[in-house]
Order: structure tokens, then C-alpha cells, then sequence
């Protein structure tokens, strides 16, 4: 009876660790993926503004049905979210763009950032007012595949319009 029980406790032990190591290795896989898929993320916004070229936005790191929600409707494919995104390249030649903390889990990436220039250009078809603008607010990305799938800003619109001159 002994060594039936001392068996029986055996075949416990290692089946709760086999349990353990799987759901290990599950969280481990996962882990990674968000990883890549920050660093993913991260590299082709940073190329994006440092080299001040939208072309960057392409089916190597955008799913081609990209989608930037806006309160106005959202806009879908890489040519659409191209053209949002390049307006604030040509609305502000000295645009700086800064990650303050990114972190995600699951498919989800949360970007709190840092958006710095001067509106020398035209941007959302306002014309220049030559002020400088200087504005946080966070991001909500959606990716599939390691792909940036969608994207969600928030930030402060007051302030934006208030610093523009526009109010």
C-alpha cells in the first residue's frame, strides 16, 4: 500500500510539473511575441519620423487592411493610413516623435508618446501657423501576425488646437 501511494504521489508530482512546464512554455511563446512584436512596432515609427519618410508604412510591417480609427470614421489600408500619418510630416518639418513607455500583451501594444514641432505646413488641411505644438497622449495598436493591424490615438484635442492657435 506504501508504494502504491508513494506511486500514485510520484505520478502527481510529475504530472503538475509537466501542467506547469506547458503553461510555462505557452507564456513564454506569448512573451516573446509581444516582444517582437513592440520591437516591430517601435523600429518602424522611429525610422518613420527620423528619416521623415511615410513610404516606411508598407506591407512589411502594416497589414494591408491597417485601419486608423478616427472620430471622424475610420480609414483602412495602407494608402489611407499613409495619408493620415504624412500629415504630420508635412505639417511640421521639425516633428519629433517619442516614445515615453510602450508594453503590450496578447495581440494589444499601449504607446504613451511624446509629439514635439513647429506647424510650418499645411496638416489636415490647416494651413501653417508657425506655432510650436508639444503634446502627449497614448496609442491603442492592434496587431496580426506580427503586423500593425490598427491603430487608436488619444490625446488632449484642446490643448492641440489651444497651442496652434486655433481656439
Amino acid at each position: 500500500m506504501k508504494k502504491l501511494l508513494f506511486i500514485v504521489s510520484i505520478l502527481l508530482i510529475v504530472s503538475c510539473n509537466q501542467q506547469a512546464s506547458e503553461e510555462c512554455q505557452t507564456l513564454e511563446t506569448a512573451n516573446a511575441q509581444i516582444q517582437n512584436d513592440i520591437k516591430t512596432y517601435k523600429t518602424v515609427w522611429d525610422k518613420v519620423f527620423l528619416e521623415r519618410d511615410i513610404n516606411l508604412i508598407n506591407s512589411d510591417s502594416f497589414d494591408e487592411n491597417v485601419t486608423v480609427v478616427t472620430a471622424t470614421g475610420n480609414l483602412t489600408g495602407i494608402d489611407a493610413f499613409k495619408g493620415y500619418y504624412n500629415n504630420y510630416l508635412t505639417g511640421f518639418s521639425d516633428a519629433e516623435f517619442t516614445f515615453v513607455n510602450i508594453f503590450g500583451q496578447g495581440d494589444n501594444i499601449v504607446k504613451h508618446w511624446n509629439f514635439k514641432g513647429t506647424h510650418d505646413g499645411e496638416m489636415f488641411g490647416i494651413p501653417a501657423t508657425g506655432n510650436k505644438l508639444d503634446i502627449s497622449g497614448t496609442t491603442i495598436v492592434k496587431m496580426k501576425d506580427g503586423k500593425i493591424l490598427q491603430e487608436q490615438d488619444f490625446f488632449d484635442n484642446h490643448s492641440f488646437l489651444s497651442q496652434l492657435g486655433l481656439l
